[in-house]
């Protein structure tokens, strides 16, 4: 399966375009916003892409006899393929973007690896999960961010053990999904309390921790991978998109309280609403809207809920139209849609309160 390319040059303020340079390894080279194109089912911010893409060797500039030393570290990382990094040479400062050669066919092959191999949820009872446990760390996260959190790292394992023990088919259907949307999160706050600790820009900095083994549940053992792809995405509900964090800036906010059953819908709701009008919708012109790039990578979630996890990139429009209902009001009747970059540097916040 071929590749678009894009012929688009990364620029930053302030530099001469003809100062600006790709580096690669005699493949096509691809941008960040290649990238995207490779994610046919909205698995980029799950999936390891480094497993797929060529990792950046030094080699790649010994032609140039250059060195490989980037002046701004935190934008650049070697185990993680889509990445930008500054350098001073001779002849100015270059933005260097370092990717290899992609297959779709991998990456769509990894995800329908994942749902191949973990049960899809088949809740029929009437049961509750009290998820009181994590009040804790979400406390911690709105009083004082990541550093404040640093300490409660027991406290999440303490949750993943309780809820371990939990039948997830026996709940509700709403009560399930509550439950795998906690579990995630616990995780992800785990993984980014992890990469805080030992000092890393980004959650992608800690190896495998998307893809590793986070907790077993009903005899099955599951990475945080499954649990978005295998579990939570398969309940055809494209709102979670806005409930599920990552541990990086530009992901959603979490609430101040865990999901609950008994108002999962009104919740969901709310927090679609507050990650648009957090930053994930914002005027871009005077008849365009500029979405997070989450309605990029899973726009089709919410095109064809009943379809989830999707396989078909949506168009600009559909996505647009799907979502329109959730956006603040002065942007509701906007016809265009342009996608933002995604900050990957690390970050995990609380909203104060419901708004």
């Amino acid at each position: 399966m071929g590749l678009p390319q894009i012929q688009k040059n990364p620029t930053t303020d302030g530099q001469d375009p003809a100062a600006i340079e790709r580096v690669g390894g005699g493949n096509e080279l691809l941008t960040l916003e290649d990238c995207d194109q490779v994610d046919l089912l909205g698995v980029g911010v799950s999936v390891r892409l480094e497993q797929e893409f060529r990792r950046y060797r030094s080699s790649e500039c010994a032609d140039e006899g250059e060195s490989d030393e980037f002046e701004d570290e935190t934008d650049h990382d070697r185990d993680n393929t889509c990445f930008t990094g500054t350098r001073k040479t001779e002849g100015g400062t270059k933005v260097l973007i370092a990717v290899g050669q992609p297959s779709a066919i991998k990456v769509v092959w990894s995800i329908l690896r994942v749902l191949a191999g973990t049960r899809s949820p088949q809740p029929a009872g009437v049961g509750t999960v009290d998820h009181s446990s994590l009040l804790p760390v979400l406390q911690a996260l709105g009083e004082g961010g990541l550093p404040a959190a640093a300490g409660r790292g027991p406290d999440v394992s303490t949750y993943l053990v309780k809820m371990s023990g939990v039948e997830p088919d026996t709940l509700s259907r709403d009560e399930a999904l509550a439950y795998w949307l906690n579990l995630y999160n616990a995780g992800a706050v785990g993984l980014a309390i992890e990469a805080f600790q030992s000092g890393a820009a980004s959650v992608f900095r800690v190896p495998d921790g998307f893809t590793r083994h986070l907790i077993t549940v009903a005899g099955e053992e599951l990475s945080l991978d499954a649990i978005e792809h295998g579990k939570v995405r398969r309940f055809g509900d494209p709102r979670i998109h806005g409930a599920l964090v990552c541990g990086s800036l530009s992901c959603p906010t979490l609430r101040p309280t865990p999901y609950a059953g008994e108002d999962l819908d009104r919740q969901l709701n709310h927090q679609m609403k507050d990650f648009f009008a957090g930053g994930g919708a914002v005027e871009a012109s005077h008849d365009s809207v500029s979405l997070s790039r989450v309605l990029l990578w899973f726009g089709s979630d919410f095109v064809r809920p009943h379809r989830m996890p999707t396989f078909m990139p949506a168009s600009k429009r559909r996505t647009l139209q799907a979502v329109r209902h959730w956006l603040p009001e002065h942007l509701q009747t906007r016809s265009n849609v342009e996608f933002q970059d995604y900050d990957w540097r690390l970050g995990c916040a609380v909203r104060p309160s419901e708004r």
